[in-house]
């Protein structure tokens, strides 16, 4: 008899370093039973120590690239990633609607490590416009607060989950790992559908090698919802395999800057 693979569809910038981006998803979900098809959006120049060139992806080559896929694969999730421009946002938007997609992961990516803003106003409109209509989102504390317009701490994390979600009629994943206020990672779910907020603990890693952690919590996220775990039990066992994934990597050593997860190490 055979059996069906549970596909989940990345929709990401490629990072050529191999730490972020498609290269991160592609590892994350294959680690963690999926089957990663990929649309590139664009394509970095880019190593452990930073990006000195991005080449954008044509937006009728992104669309070809989404309906090649979606008219040979079924996928079982979806994960996004960077969409740097309001064009590609509203082609991306487009293209899911006209294949029914569900099960949608948008890693709302707009804030550099430097903390400069990725992407222009427009852009970032258009973002906000699109997250309605995608099941979660799961930003970080820079990212929330561009969203939600005020400061966040770990006073007002739950609070500000809530409000997100509230605000942009969407499941939120707020990730603390920017607020290091202890020996324990904070971050809050709050699930838009049944209004429950969910808080998850694991133990802080301390390391430099936290390139694409981002990329590859959201990726592990999409494929556990594929797999069929609950929004909740997906995002306590995305957050578990990337805590895993920092600590059996915090000590690896490649290139001159900060390295990834070790994304392999179950």
């Amino acid at each position: 008899m055979s059996e069906l693979y549970t596909c989940v569809l990345t929709i990401a910038g490629s990072d050529s370093g191999g730490g972020a981006g498609i290269q991160a998803d592609i590892k994350s979900i294959s680690a963690n039973g999926g089957y990663a098809a990929s649309v590139i959006t664009a394509c970095t120049a880019q190593n452990t120590q930073g990006v000195t060139d991005i080449h954008a992806i044509p937006v009728p080559h992104i669309i070809k690239q989404m309906k090649a896929v979606f008219d040979d694969i079924s996928f079982s999730a979806v994960k996004i990633g960077m969409l740097h421009s309001s064009e590609v946002i509203q082609a991306v938007k487009s293209t899911l609607e006209t294949y029914k997609m569900k099960n949608i992961v948008f890693d709302p990516v707009m804030i550099a490590t430097s903390g400069d803003k990725l992407l222009n106003d427009d852009a970032v409109q258009s973002l906000k416009e699109f997250l309605p209509h995608v099941m979660l989102i799961t930003p970080n504390i820079p990212e929330a607060e561009l969203l939600i317009g005020h400061s966040i701490d770990i006073n007002n994390m739950q609070e500000t989950a809530q409000e997100l979600s509230e605000m942009y009629h969407t499941s939120v994943l707020l990730k603390g790992g920017h607020l290091k206020v202890s020996d324990t990672m904070t971050d809050i779910l709050y699930n838009y559908e049944s209004k429950k907020t969910t808080v998850i603990h694991n133990k802080t890693v301390e390391t430099i090698n936290t390139h694409g952690t981002g990329c590859s919590l959201s990726s592990s996220i999409a494929t556990f919802i594929g797999l069929g775990s609950t929004l909740e039990d997906a995002c306590r066992e995305g957050c578990a395999y990337l805590n895993m994934a920092i600590a059996k990597g915090k000590d690896k050593v490649i290139g001159h800057g900060h390295g990834p997860v070790n994304h392999f190490s179950l």
